[in-house]
């Protein structure tokens, strides 16, 4: 190495002397291959590649690291494989002259084509790193299901009975459907799936319903606000979903059928070619579910992606989503009823509940590596929805007669444009990351509120068109120091609002309105020493959710746009088979109006803390057997300020998740799964109305047939237990003359529900 790094020297300097252009050096490239939770891989091939010939092939030591000599600065493709692993491949470059070192994780079980994986950074935060077997062999048959095996402290449930968009639970809060009281953000591909100035609520999450695991990649959750690259909803955290560019069969099939009438369908092609990456897929499903009023849940999504390089560092993708579903439910039931054994925990008293669904995505995505590490990243999309909504949670309270059954509608149109920029550099012996973008959505919103009869409009009570777009920009700084034992990032965002609404009901309630705000990031990582794998963070975000468009435009006296400041301490610490990992957090949410569509009414919220702690822990038992699990502790959540301590209601303050996770033992795979909530607080003033909790029990399992074909059972809800999967506590009245009550309304979970399927997979690449 003395000897080439003199000649190269010497080189630069006579070529500087007759003023031509310079010699490029050849650098040491270091690469360290790791599995899913950070541990090293020993004996994995590792690739590096240009063009069509291979720069250097080798194979990883004891503690999963190569090193190659001599490669030439430029763009590169880097290839790591291991027996057990699916593949991993992602493009590189290579400076000039010096050593560059490079981890490649290793995304999951081989096999595991249809899988979730849970990153985690220790700038952004991440809450669990689990084994990506847990999602892989469920046989999903509730579109809910996704939502739920996150746990990650997030409660998700069902709060009709399947079609309608999941209620959230997270923090000490509830989200509704996922855009209040901070809200969750979810992205799939970098589109959002809330839905502001939405005919059921703000940030309604409905679209998600149009998802096929079998089609996710990986999932990014981030705990809280952290990431100056999300704004609106994140106050709570981000959820980002990333969908595969290719599968690893050219063909698989997903046959499967359980009891409640219940079966789906997912068929999928994915060309073997060798300039593109493809898949077009289809996934078709029924249930009528466990109820006395049948479900009828019918969902049909259609997937179609299309992704090739352009160059050696460039690559542009177009995506295509539709998706449709219509279904029945039995809506809230009163649970007193139950319990007097007056409505069976499974029945239902307006039947006419349900819903119908259209929406269609078009997206594009284009990315360029130079060769000086900076990556430039652009997406946009087209996005058209469709949403009609029949419930009645009073039943005969407001109109004995009649009855309180309504109709919203929701037709929107969303356009974005979302635009990145990563420059890698250094500030003298610190190695920086420079994260810089901007956002735009479009959103243009037919919305209704309609009095009906069965499923067939009697009248107007609010209709109007709404225009809200959100335009932003961010910049974000992470700093590596004395040897990547001390991490620091601070980042800034700014997002700006307009709310335009055309009221077609009262003209005079029409107007628009703006509002903008600024949002700090920093985060501080501690690491002592390389001896004692023991990390230290310090994490604070200022996160916003914006306010429904009608609520905004009624009522300009008060804020636009909620904040919440989310306050972070924490230690993690990966050593042998354990990792563990335990943090404390202070969540401040300013006060926020929130537009109720349900009747066109506004509720005032006033500031709210909550506070707590998070644990969660990993055991790779065995290298075939895994066990994790983890819970977040809510001390106390409040509303601050006034004359006598009122409690924030509608949300656990005790969730939990476990797993004990078999990965390819003798074809055999599978996961014993436990989530848990604890009973609480459906009233802030009043501590003996409560909402029961759970713990429920899944077991999925998986057993390789033959080369190809797969046999898979879930067994969801083992133990057969009675419970709720949302709670809520309001008046209604049951029939035309029985009296007015204020009860706990409540939407059964699932009992014992057993399905079996066939998963064929042909043709691999």
């Amino acid at each position: 190495m003395r000897n080439q790094s003199s000649t190269c020297a010497g080189s630069l300097l006579a070529l500087l002397a007759l003023a031509v252009p310079p010699v490029h050096c050849a650098s040491e490239v270091v690469i360290r291959v790791l599995d899913p939770q950070g541990r090293s891989v020993a004996g994995a091939a590792v690739r590096l590649q240009t063009g069509t010939a291979a720069a250097a092939v080798a194979t990883t030591d004891g503690r999963g690291q190569v090193r190659l000599g001599s490669i030439s600065p430029g763009p590169y493709r880097l290839t790591a494989e291991s027996p057990g692993f699916q593949s991993s491949t992602r493009e590189v470059t290579i400076g000039d002259g010096g050593v560059e070192q490079l981890d490649v994780t290793l995304p999951g079980i081989a096999g595991q084509h249809q899988s979730i994986v849970i990153t985690a950074k220790t700038v952004e935060p991440a809450v669990d790193l689990r084994n990506a077997e847990v999602f892989d062999r469920t046989l999903f048959t509730r579109d809910d299901q996704a939502m739920q095996q996150l746990n990650a402290g997030i409660d998700a449930g069902q709060h009709e009975g399947g079609g309608k968009s999941v209620e959230i639970r997270r923090f000490g809060f509830n989200l509704d459907h996922g855009g209040t009281n901070g809200g969750l953000k979810v992205l799939v591909d970098g589109v959002q799936q809330n839905q502001g100035t939405q005919g059921h609520g703000q940030g309604y999450l409905g679209a998600l319903k149009a998802l096929s695991p079998e089609l996710i990649q990986d999932v990014t959750l981030i705990n809280g606000p952290f990431s100056a690259e999300y704004g609106d909803f994140s106050g709570l955290g981000v959820v980002h979903i990333r969908q595969r560019e290719s599968l690893p069969d050219r063909a698989t099939v997903r046959l499967q059928g359980g009891n409640f009438d219940t079966g789906r369908a997912f068929l999928a092609y994915s060309p073997d070619a060798q300039h593109a990456d493809a898949y077009v897929a289809y996934e078709g499903s029924y249930t009528d579910g466990p109820f006395q009023n049948p479900g009828r849940y019918r969902r049909d999504n259609f997937n179609a992606s299309y992704t090739r390089p352009v160059g050696t560092s460039e690559k542009i993708g177009v995506r295509f989503l539709f998706g449709r579903n219509n279904f029945h439910s039995s809506g809230q039931i009163p649970l007193d009823l139950v319990s007097e054994g007056l409505l069976g925990r499974l029945g239902y008293i307006d039947p006419t509940h349900g819903g119908r669904v259209k929406l269609g995505t078009s997206s594009v995505y284009y990315s360029k590596l130079r060769t000086n590490g900076d990556t430039f990243k652009a997406d946009a999309f087209l996005s058209r929805s469709l949403l009609d909504l029949f419930s009645n949670f009073t039943m005969y309270l407001n109109d004995p007669v009649n009855g309180d059954a309504f109709q919203q509608h929701d037709s929107r149109l969303q356009q974005g444009v979302n635009a990145q920029y990563t420059h890698p550099h250094r500030f003298g012996s610190a190695a920086a990351v420079l994260v810089a973008g901007s956002n735009f959505h479009d959103n243009q919103i037919n919305v209704g509120l309609y009095p009906r009869r069965g499923r067939v409009p009697t009248g107007v009570t609010a209709r109007a068109n709404a225009h809200v777009t959100n335009g932003a920009g961010y910049a974000q700084e992470n700093l590596s120091l004395f040897q990547g034992r001390l991490l620091l990032g601070g980042g800034v965002r700014f997002d700006e609002f307009r709310f335009g609404v055309a009221d077609r009901v009262n003209p005079a309630e029409s107007g628009v309105q703006a509002g903008g705000r600024w949002q700090g990031k920093g985060s501080v990582a501690f690491t002592p020493s390389r001896r004692l794998p023991l990390t230290m963070t310090a994490n604070y975000g200022r996160g916003i959710n914006s306010t429904d468009a009608r609520g905004v435009v009624q009522r300009p006296d008060q804020p636009q746009l909620a904040t919440t400041d989310f306050y972070q301490l924490g230690t993690a610490s990966n050593f042998g088979r354990f990792g563990i990992g335990a943090g404390v957090f202070l969540i401040d949410h300013s006060n926020e109006q929130v537009y109720v569509p349900d009747d066109g009414s506004f509720e005032f919220k006033g500031p709210s803390r909550a506070y707590g702690y998070e644990a969660k822990a990993s055991v790779a038992i065995t290298p075939r057997l895994s066990l994790n699990g983890g819970l977040t502790k809510i001390g106390n959540a409040f509303f601050r300020g006034g004359g006598r301590r009122v409690y924030v209601d509608s949300a656990p303050h005790f969730a939990a998740n476990a797993a004990l996770t078999l990965a390819g033992w003798r074809g055999w795979s599978g996961s014993f799964r436990m989530r848990a909530i604890n009973h609480y607080r459906l009233d802030g003033d009043d501590p003996s109305v409560v909402a029961a909790g759970h713990t429920v029990f899944d077991l999925g399992l998986a057993k390789r047939v033959r080369r190809g074909v797969e046999f898979n059972l879930s067994l969801d809800n083992l133990t057969n237990r009675d419970y709720y999967e949302t709670q809520n506590y309001f008046e209604s009245r049951a029939a035309p003359k029985a009296p007015i009550v204020a009860r706990i309304h409540g939407t059964p979970g699932y009992p014992l529900t057993a399905v079996v399927g066939l998963t064929f997979r042909l043709g691999g690449k």
